[in-house]
């Protein structure tokens, strides 16, 4: 069939729509702050016959992009293979087995088949961050797990929903392995509501334009975007780059984690292989496939932003399965950094690999953290318990553009730091800064964006407070001359005194009281280019905003006051 450019590019739009709308419905309704007011989730729409991505929304983690593509594919496979039950109308999948196409535990994705004429035309998917699934700590962020049935319950594709109805003693079983359960139906309800969404727009999209006419769309498109793909590759230069990014340690072996990455660019292609690699740590540092196949998607989106979010933009790039190494765990290693921490750091090498050869494209590292940290306790007050998930941004890495972002979003995702007015009304805390991490940025021609600096104080009650977080070791690397951006610091102030975790940003159960303090500055972002060629105005504005001091600036960019 041949469609003219103007309907496959509203037909384009329609989808991309449709992915858009439920991600508003998801986060508009959710119950969770994380969700309600960080948008940590994605919703998307997968082929019938093998899951791959056809469109996401614009405002969902990047993350997800090829980890909702891997597990809607694993569902299609276990289906066919009789190992899940057959879908019907109305049905909805949920599941969050790490093994099986996901991250950690606490991204919880929801699956729905989208009938026409009695047959499946594609799957909705979405995921959402859930505060709490269990485990062995509130929040699932067990630093110390060295095996998945310690950060909590985990969950092969099953019917949560049957023809529209949900299964209560599916939902029984879940609430009774899970922290605050009664909180938690606001957010299933929520999420099985923006695939409910999903399914009426797509259907009014399908019946204006005809199954068929949107099947060849699909089609086109998805050739289009492997084109597009390939094009923007040429820009690399054919040969090898190498790369090496540290994870800091696994949270139990106080020993740091290695990415080695080779990234080859041969006639169209892509290939890149992680062999050298650490193997799999006992602690939560470990990376399942799906994770690490998704980083490097999202890192070449970084790279070339222009490509469409479609699997045919996936086809150009080749990963060589990184077997015996951290970044391809099996069962029953833990997980619960992967997605957070680890996929960062495995963008911030095909950053670091790539930025010679497109110094236009490729940036410094920016902070690479999500700065997990994860409070749960009895609130006196209410008299009900609560788990706080607070995730945070960090610094951007300089680039050939200019300076680096300030306190931005993590690499995998668009999701932002809750409004601290919110966290304070849902949970007994105060926080009594939140400020930029002043002189984090890593020194360059065009240094690096600065982190967050911030310290909440538990007002009331006994809490246990928890960390997953990275960079507290090894600073974001600069680039091109430039230099790397600050660690990442966690101090816990109980009884006026200080305690650093050892392991530096990964810690568990630390016990708080009324008036004990958490004070957390996250990295900057690496530099970019040689400091000394530094305009001297912006290192003089850097100083007169107290974003460095004036003995820093004279150290890092050989800056005086005379000039």
């Amino acid at each position: 069939m041949s469609l003219d450019p103007i309907t496959l590019t509203v037909i384009q739009a329609g989808l991309q729509q449709v992915c858009d709308e439920m991600d508003l419905a998801f986060s508009r309704a959710a119950f969770s702050p994380v969700i309600a007011e960080a948008d940590d989730r994605s919703d998307g729409i997968y082929s019938a016959e093998d899951g791959s991505l056809i469109a996401q929304g614009a405002k969902g983690l990047p993350v997800f992009v090829g980890v909702m593509q891997y597990s809607t594919r694993v569902l299609i496979e276990r289906i066919r293979d009789g190992e899940t039950a057959p879908p019907e109308p109305g049905d909805v999948y949920i599941v969050n087995d790490p093994y099986l196409g996901g991250t950690h535990l606490m991204d919880v994705r929801f699956v729905r088949p989208v009938y026409r004429d009695g047959e499946i035309f594609c799957w909705l998917s979405n995921t959402g961050h859930w505060p709490d699934t269990g485990g062995s700590v509130p929040g699932g962020f067990s630093a110390h797990a060295t095996s998945v049935e310690q950060e909590g319950l985990r969950l092969p594709p099953v019917k949560l929903f049957k023809r529209g109805t949900m299964d209560q003693e599916i939902f029984q079983i879940i609430s009774s392995n899970i922290r605050v359960a009664d909180q938690r139906i606001g957010d299933i309800k929520a999420q099985a509501a923006a695939l409910d969404l999903g399914e009426a727009r797509l259907a009014a999209l399908l019946d204006r334009y005809g199954d068929d006419t949107v099947k060849a769309a699909i089609a086109e498109l998805r050739q289009r975007a492997a084109t597009q793909m390939r094009a923007l590759i040429q820009e690399i230069p054919e040969g090898e780059y190498n790369s090496v990014a540290y994870v800091d340690s696994d949270g139990v072996v106080n020993e740091p984690l290695k990415i080695c990455l080779k990234v080859t660019r041969a006639a169209d292609f892509l290939t890149f292989d992680f062999g050298g690699s650490s193997p799999p740590c006992q602690g939560p540092m470990n990376s399942v496939l799906a994770t690490t196949l998704s980083s490097v998607y999202l890192a070449v989106r970084h790279l070339f932003p222009e490509a469409p979010i479609s699997a045919g933009a996936f086809e150009p790039l080749r990963v060589i399965r990184p077997e015996g190494t951290f970044l391809d765990a099996s069962y029953p290693r833990p997980v619960s950094g992967c997605a957070a921490e680890v996929s960062q750091r495995i963008a911030e090498a095909v950053f670091a690999a790539l930025v010679e050869a497109i110094p236009h494209r490729a940036t410094a590292a920016p902070a690479g953290t999500s700065g997990n940290f994860a409070l749960g306790g009895f609130d006196p007050l209410t008299g009900k318990g609560y788990v706080m998930y607070q995730l945070t941004g960090g610094g951007y890495g300089g680039s050939a553009d200019g300076d680096g972002l300030a306190n931005g979003c993590s690499t995998i995702g668009i999701s932002k730091a809750q409004p601290v007015e919110i966290l304070e009304q849902n949970y007994p805390i105060l926080f009594r800064r939140y400020a930029l991490h002043e002189g984090s940025g890593g020194a360059g021609k065009f240094r690096g964006g600065f982190g967050l600096d911030y310290e909440v104080e538990l007002r009331r009650g006994e809490a246990r407070a928890s960390f997953v977080m990275d960079h507290g070791r090894y600073g974001p690397q600069g680039a091109l001359g430039g230099q790397d951006g600050e660690t990442n610091k966690v101090t816990v102030w109980r009884s006026g005194e200080a305690y650093m975790p050892p392991h530096l940003s990964k810690d568990q159960d630390i016990k708080m009281e009324p008036g004990d303090r958490v004070h957390v500055r996250t990295p900057g972002g690496g530099g970019y280019g040689d400091p000394a060629k530094r305009d001297r105005a912006a290192v003089a504005e850097d100083v007169r905003l107290g974003r460095y001091s004036s003995e820093a600036a004279g150290r890092l960019f050989n800056y005086r006051q005379s000039d």
